[in-house]
């Protein structure tokens, strides 16, 4: 959103955005941003808190009379505490991986997850997969680009699937995890049990058991060997915070 305000304010209309990164909206400079201590997913906060929500919605409207250069404030409220997060327990368990290929068992698990997927888009009636371009039939396919480029490392070419792709490399990587997470999140949801992970909880399962998190490491790892700027800030994007060598994939080094 940054780097869209950048060029809508170049048409002469003021913008004020939200930031859950800090270092991403540094690394683009845009006009202004209210960065929130929110988690990722929950720009306003928790859902359902009106009043709480209307109060970051102002904060960062007030800024179109503050703000006369490239500016970031942050916002100094916690976000209202949201019970038992920290409880929830994946109810999937995966095989013990093996000595298949990152594509071979990336394509197993997606397979094993894509009966409960389809049941919440069915009670839903939509899904927000789809960002890459993607049909919601060619999950399989989007697993496939993915485990591609962690195998073959190229950031340069685009995966030949299936699939016209609405991003060039290396930006369609990161909107690849993005199709892949919101996939295994519909698959969660349907599962039984004490109810929905939040983002956090949903990270600490992708990255700690599942092929998923072990291709986009791997993709990290072919990020950070590119070395270039927008390769970095890709992979700022790609890795939530506290999961790349323990701290921001942002900030790290190559």
């Amino acid at each position: 959103m940054g780097a869209l305000a950048n060029y809508i304010e170049r048409a002469g209309v003021a913008t004020a955005s939200i930031s859950l990164i800090r270092e991403q909206s540094e690394a683009v400079r845009p006009p202004r941003a209210l960065w929130v201590p929110f988690a990722l997913g929950r720009p306003l906060g928790l859902a359902d808190d009106a009043e709480f929500q209307t109060e970051v919605l102002r904060a960062a409207l007030e800024m179109l009379a503050t703000a006369t250069e490239p500016t970031i404030e942050n916002y100094q409220k916690e976000a209202p505490f949201q019970e038992a997060a920290e409880e929830w327990v994946c109810p999937v368990s995966f095989p013990v991986k093996n000595d298949d290929t990152i594509t071979d068992q990336l394509i197993a698990e997606v397979t094993r997850l894509a009966p409960w997927s389809a049941e919440t888009r069915a009670a839903r009636g939509r899904t927000l997969f789809g960002v890459t371009g993607a049909a919601p039939n060619q999950v399989e396919s989007v697993a496939l680009a993915l485990a591609i480029v962690a195998e073959t490392g190229d950031l340069t070419l685009s995966p030949k699937v299936d699939i016209d792709w609405l991003f060039d490399m290396p930006l369609l990587i990161r909107h690849l995890a993005d199709d892949l997470k919101t996939f295994y999140h519909e698959a969660i949801a349907a599962q039984p049990g004490a109810g929905v992970p939040n983002h956090d909880a949903l990270n600490a399962w992708i990255f700690g058991g599942t092929v998923l998190g072990d291709a986009l490491l791997e993709i990290a790892a072919h990020l950070t060997a590119a070395g270039d700027p927008y390769s970095l800030l890709v992979r700022g994007l790609l890795i939530p915070e506290g999961y790349f060598e323990g701290g921001s994939a942002f900030s790290a080094g190559k």
